[in-house]
């Protein structure tokens, strides 16, 4: 199954999704996808990502069990901090992406339960009707992590290239215990972040927001 588009098209046509319709892709076009996503650079070439594709009963089990430990407060527990400390301009970008999707989803700044929902929504991930969970070995640290976000990228755009919609996700990390037992996974095997995949569905409210990006003279030093 050949890629749709560019590396520049898919480049620019990937954004998070939030909202999926029911019906999987092609087990075919996943794994094409996945072998695709090997040829990621790491250093020394260890490769070390552990992906964990999951659908069908599998996933809807886990999600339920993570939507649950969600709507009971459950204290997070990830593999990795979580508490994030976006400062100056890094938050004001922060704010900007929760608004729009907030003002797309129609939930206004004091509505506790609109809120509430979108973020257990997280923990269903978003109906996706397929998954990755990412999982590196403990023995690893930042550089091998760094490895896994080149890998992550790199698969997010070979499936969108063969125009499925994905959403790279920190939230499906809180849980990690709970992942690692539906998955029978080891302990040793450290979860970084999950990836929701599949065919947008373009109905869900969430999918019109839209965020944009740094322009390239704040973002980029070009020394010469």
């Amino acid at each position: 199954m050949q890629a749709t588009m560019s590396v520049d098209e898919a480049i620019r046509a990937r954004r998070s999704v939030r909202g999926f319709r029911p019906e999987p892709a092609p087990d075919a076009l996943i794994r094409e996808a996945f072998e695709l996503a090997q040829f990621a650079p790491s250093n020394c070439n260890a490769q070390p990502w552990t992906p964990h594709v999951v659908s069908g009963s599998a996933l809807s089990g886990l999600r339920a069990e993570l939507i649950a430990a969600a709507e009971r407060a459950e204290p997070i527990n990830p593999d990795y901090p979580a508490d994030y400390d976006f400062r100056g301009v890094y938050r004001e970008r922060q704010i900007d992406a929760a608004r729009q999707l907030y003002a797309a989803m129609g939930v206004a700044r004091g509505d506790l339960e609109g809120r509430k929902r979108a973020y257990l929504r997280n923990f269903a991930s978003f109906d996706a009707p397929q998954g990755a969970f990412v999982f590196m070995p403990e023995t690893f640290g930042v550089r091998e992590a760094a490895d896994v976000g080149m890998y992550a990228q790199t698969l997010i755009l070979a499936l969108t290239a063969r125009g499925l919609a994905t959403c790279p996700q920190g939230a499906l990390s809180f849980y990690p215990e709970i992942v690692r037992r539906r998955l029978g996974v080891a302990a040793g095997q450290k979860l970084l972040f999950g990836i929701a995949f599949g065919y947008e569905d373009v109905a869900v409210d969430a999918n019109a927001a839209r965020v944009g990006r740094a322009d390239l003279r704040s973002a980029v030093a070009f020394h010469s």
